[in-house]
């Protein structure tokens, strides 16, 4: 058995702590951790760390005994080997329908009575470590529109808010955080030049990767994470219509990402079957994976109960599916609803094995490319454990072992 894949055989007890051991990169070490108790009424947070925060999961969610759950994955450019890698090399964590937030009302005035998917502002997901976001619009009172469509077409009661409003909540996170790229899916529905005239008056424009610099067909490597930020091109568009290449600079999806099956229909046991308009998921053709984990209907706690262990014991089966590629992006419904490291944790998992082979972006030792596992998480005097070398990128086998020790 070669160096690289040890880690993913410890024994259940060992790790569990190892992955446990992971939320100290984002927990002070004087607050609650993952699993901890915690109380809404100690301040913020309920008392947990940074990254962390108070919540339940007992179903109906709000019910139940609260406990300290990730909400932040680790950030990949100040771990491993930081920015240094093309950017097809990191997993972010992705939030579908992001636009879709409980207790939205309408500008319209009208009551939405399209589900959400998500339970705060995409400033806060921004600032949370999400970086991706999958947009729904459509031409809608003069306007494009961010919306959930009814017999094809956005009505006052399904339609949320105007494109121009997140996409400005994007243009001010980027404008904060100059090391920062964000990735947006859209669902177009708009007409020709409706979307260009869009991301022209949020102010995006001059974040803008240029889709000829997109790599070809073949499943070509990215730019480096660090040369794209130098560029500024730190935003990446890509929309499901085709043929806005020339017209409006928008990526068509399917030329650059191979996707999954979204919705109930892609959570079947042991398989990850292709979105229709996907090519294959073993189409190297495409050097990005988006693996989406979410029910066609949104479920709080259905997130509460899989976005855990299930979602990084997922990421084994789209990873056999995808040619032995980890997803680069990992879309979820109410990204901050688990039982535990949820899809933090998941994006932890991808990064630490696109980097360097490790079950966690945790145990990536900077530049180098090896394995080495922290401290255990009981004791801060507690000796280190010994590296555990390996080679640098994905492992030639999936993890199953990691799902089923994830935090419960």
């Amino acid at each position: 058995m070669s160096t690289s894949r040890r880690l993913l055989f410890l024994p259940p007890p060992l790790l569990a702590a190892a992955i446990a051991a992971t939320s100290l990169i984002t927990a002070a070490s004087a607050d609650a951790l993952v699993g901890d108790s915690c109380s809404a009424s100690s301040g913020r947070g309920g008392g947990c760390g940074a990254g962390l925060r108070c919540t339940t999961c007992v179903p109906p969610p709000g019910t139940g005994p609260a406990a300290c759950a990730r909400t932040t994955p680790i950030d990949p450019k100040t771990h491993g080997q930081g920015t240094s890698l093309p950017f097809n090399r990191y997993s972010w964590l992705t939030t579908h329908n992001s636009f879709a937030i409980v207790g939205t009302k309408s500008p319209l005035g009208s009551a939405i009575i399209s589900p959400p998917n998500q339970e705060d502002s995409v400033t806060s997901q921004l600032k949370n470590g999400v970086r991706g976001l999958m947009l729904d619009t459509y031409d809608f009172n003069n306007d494009v529109w961010l919306c959930h469509s009814f017999n094809g077409k956005c009505l006052p009661f399904t339609a949320y808010m105007p494109a121009l409003t997140v996409l400005k909540e994007v243009q001010a996170f980027l404008a904060s955080n100059p090391s920062e790229v964000v990735t947006i899916f859209l669902e177009d529905y708009a007409a020709p030049g409706s979307l260009s005239n869009v991301f022209n008056a949020a102010g995006l424009t001059k974040y803008w990767f240029p889709v000829e610099q997109m790599p070809g067909p073949g499943g070509e490597e990215w730019p480096l994470l660090k040369d794209m930020i130098a560029r500024n091109h730190r935003l990446l568009v890509f929309t499901s219509k085709e043929g806005k290449k020339g017209t409006e600079g928008l990526a068509y999806q399917w030329d650059y990402v191979v996707e999954n099956q979204y919705g109930s229909q892609g959570l079947v046991d042991g398989s990850c079957p292709r979105r229709a308009e996907s090519k294959p998921m073993d189409s190297t053709a495409q050097s990005l994976v988006l693996m989406n984990f979410f029910t066609t209907n949104p479920s709080q706690s259905w997130a509460c109960g899989n976005n855990s262990a299930p979602l990084v014991s997922r990421l084994s089966t789209c990873y056999d599916a995808a040619a032995k590629r980890w997803p680069n992006f990992i879309a979820v419904d109410f990204y901050m609803r688990s039982n535990g490291g949820g899809a933090p944790l998941a994006v932890d998992v991808a990064n630490g094995r696109l980097q360097c082979g490790c079950d966690s972006i945790a145990y990536c030792s900077s530049k180098s490319g090896t394995c080495a596992m922290p401290p255990p998480p009981s004791s801060s005097s507690a000796a280190a454990s010994p590296s555990i070398s390996s080679s640098p990128g994905p492992a030639p086998a999936a993890a199953p072992a990691v799902g089923g020790a994830a935090p419960s």
